[in-house]
């Protein structure tokens, strides 16, 4: 009987759990996958709870227990629907839900919630969980944890290959041949855009950034949005909700309007998918050298054609194609590589990448829940 290995992702975008069944018995295959929409009062507490950085214990107990059960439901149904037995899954990887990201300071440290506990108990399947805090004790970032996955999908010794996740967060990784991987956080993804589309027109995100195409960038606001000190940091770095929020983008925008007039919520709209664009092009056009680049994208934002588009235009050397392309649907990178990650867990392989992550050594990631 083959056994499989399940990934579940709930980013920074808020929108809903991925599944990705995983086989590894040979070159890493996805198998199966399936989304469930992030219910909307779990999704109104998180947002409330990342953007004042405030919670009582109560809320934040109750909020790791709703989120153990949803992953735990959403596995259940998954296995239902596809004719599968909690005994075919060998490992359950879940991330669980970032509520805040602190790697720089004198107490570096991040969070996740979720409790992976009742996933386990409530599926019958042992779960791997509390993937970051491995590699940020041992001085790491905690974060990009995914490109040791992308080096084991995408590496090709022909190309430079640039691994770009546009989730909530976007990040890279850069697979060159004869280098050491590199990855990190560029910036904002998806989750200025959808706030600020939700706030003006009530619904989750701009469906093919249809709202946004039809606004004008502003030129002084996108100079003020690039001038936050995130993007002067070298890399290793890494970045959230708890600093590109809807309260950090109202800042920017009352100081841009001190020195102009109010701005039309379309062009602001049309102003942050060009931020976002731009912070990506400086992060990649660093790269390059010998070999031929190529940028494989995928997160839900490259699905949005605008992001695409753009990046054509002001990359012209490079190749850009999405994952879904190169055999891995966009939508299910990230779920896989947790797949992957409860993989080299139990069978206790490394699974950072001190090149990435800035952590003293390589090690295997994650606390096991067994069932």
């Amino acid at each position: 009987m083959t056994q499989y290995y399940l990934g579940i992702m709930s980013g920074t975008s808020l929108d809903g759990v991925d599944l990705a069944l995983m086989d590894f018995n040979a070159q890493p295959t996805l198998i199966a996958a399936g989304f469930t929409p992030m219910p909307a009062e779990i999704r109104q507490k998180i947002t409330a709870l990342i953007q004042t950085g405030h919670s009582s214990l109560q809320m934040l107990g109750e909020l790791d227990h709703q989120l153990g059960q949803l992953y735990a439901q959403c596995v259940n149904r998954f296995l239902s629907e596809k004719e599968l037995s909690p005994e075919q899954i060998v490992a359950i990887g879940c991330h669980g839900q970032t509520i805040w990201h602190a790697p720089r300071g004198a107490f570096p440290f991040t969070m996740q919630i979720g409790d992976m506990n009742i996933v386990a108990a409530n599926t019958g399947i042992t779960t791997v969980g509390d993937f970051r805090r491995k590699d940020m004790a041992l001085g790491g970032q905690g974060a990009p944890l995914v490109p040791a996955f992308h080096q084991a999908m995408f590496f090709n010794p022909s190309y430079t290959t640039v691994v770009l996740n546009i989730g909530g967060i976007s990040n890279i990784s850069v697979l060159a041949p004869n280098q050491s991987v590199i990855g990190f956080d560029t910036g904002p993804g998806n989750t200025l855009l959808d706030q600020w589309f939700e706030q003006h027109l009530g619904k989750p995100y701009d469906c093919n950034g249809e709202w946004a195409a039809g606004g004008k960038v502003n030129q002084r606001l996108l100079t003020h949005l690039l001038d936050d000190p995130f993007f002067q940091l070298p890399p290793p770095k890494s970045t959230g909700r708890e600093l590109f929020n809807s309260a950090w983008l109202a800042q920017k925008l009352a100081e841009t309007e001190a020195k102009s007039t109010a701005l039309c919520p379309r062009d602001v709209q049309a102003t942050l998918v060009e931020f976002t664009v731009q912070s990506q092009k400086r992060a990649l056009q660093s790269l390059g050298g010998k070999w031929p680049c190529r940028l494989l994208l995928c997160g839900g934002g490259a699905k949005n054609p605008l992001f695409g588009d753009r990046l054509r235009l002001l990359l012209p050397d490079w190749q850009i194609a999405t994952t879904t392309e190169f055999g891995l649907d966009v939508d299910f990178v990230e779920a896989a590589a947790f797949a992957w990650l409860a993989y080299r867990r139990i069978n206790r392989l490394p699974s950072n990448l001190p090149s990435v992550t800035g952590a003293q050594s390589a090690v295997s990631l994650g606390a096991i829940f067994t069932a």
